[in-house]
């Protein structure tokens, strides 16, 4: 059986918001609450992967980068530029408004409150 990754915990400053939040942009089902108090908020970002987030006191942000089809990543610029938040092309600058990655012919960083970084690229 191959090494596949089953969840990671994502820190926050309120688990519930921004699971919402990131699962609202990507287009992705958030779960119900998990762990023996309810302190996961579950995102499934494919058949064997959620994201946990997690409350913490003072939140670290992570990065997490992610490969998506064209047609994905034009459903989650439409949600990222109708909710109005900011996005970028470098890590650098997550509020330039570009899409002309460096790594990949489309690709842009948006952040949460938590201050989590998050990287969509698109083949084409």
């Amino acid at each position: 059986m191959p090494v596949t990754l089953n969840h990671t915990i994502v820190p926050a400053v309120d688990h519930r918001a921004t699971a919402r939040f990131f699962a609202q942009v990507m287009g992705l089902p958030e779960l119900p609450p998990a762990g023996r108090l309810g302190h996961f908020a579950p995102v499934r970002v494919n058949e064997t992967l959620t994201l946990d987030f997690m409350t913490v006191p003072d939140a670290e942000g992570h990065h997490l980068a992610f490969d998506v089809d064209p047609e994905t990543f034009d459903g989650i610029l439409s949600r990222i530029e109708a909710a109005g938040v900011s996005y970028g092309n470098d890590p650098a600058t997550p509020d330039n408004g570009r899409i002309d990655h460096p790594l990949c012919p489309r690709g842009l960083f948006f952040a949460d409150d938590s201050g989590n970084l998050y990287e969509v690229m698109s083949p084409a």
